[in-house]
């Protein structure tokens, strides 16, 4: 994906939810041919705010931060590296990403977002680091598993779905 330039409104961050930001952020990626989904348990109990895939199979993941604590206290956000091609972070419009260009947050593997409800740009692309065979095919089949899942639950709300 190309970086995008930036249309977001610069209305301060601490109005905007994690449910905003991945909802702009899930519509820009969409936008580039990546269909995402919201709280992804991966298979080391982790669980990705969101986990996008393409047509060719690529998966990202999006860690959603609204607050600055939050972001600087995060110590696990590196095990999500081994369930995906590209990592990013993703912060609402008007968020200071400073501390995201520190060497604590691998600036050089892992991509930068900006978003609100609406949209999002990518103001840092992140490296891509091909995931081995097999995990992709985990967590592709996983992916694709849970997300039928959820579908079957909304067309029947009594249905038990495993979750």
């Amino acid at each position: 994906m190309a970086s995008a330039s930036s249309t977001l409104s610069s209305s301060a961050s601490d109005t905007l939810t994690a449910i905003d930001v991945a909802r702009g952020v899930s519509r820009m990626l969409l936008r580039h041919d990546y269909t995402a989904m919201a709280e992804v348990p991966l298979s080391d109990g982790r669980r990705a705010d969101l986990m996008a895939l393409d047509s060719r199979g690529r998966i990202i993941i999006v860690e959603i931060k609204v607050s600055r604590a939050d972001m600087l206290g995060d110590c696990k956000w590196t095990d999500y590296l081994a369930h995906c091609d590209r990592f990013f972070w993703a912060v609402p419009a008007g968020f200071d990403t400073a501390p995201l260009d520190s060497e604590a947050f691998l600036p050089d593997r892992a991509g930068v977002i900006v978003a609100d409800q609406y949209d999002a740009a990518i103001l840092r692309e992140a490296r891509s680091e091909p995931i081995a065979a097999a995990t992709r095919k985990k967590c592709t089949l996983a992916f694709g598993r849970r997300a039928a899942r959820r579908l079957l639950g909304t067309i029947d709300p009594d249905v038990d779905t495993g979750f």
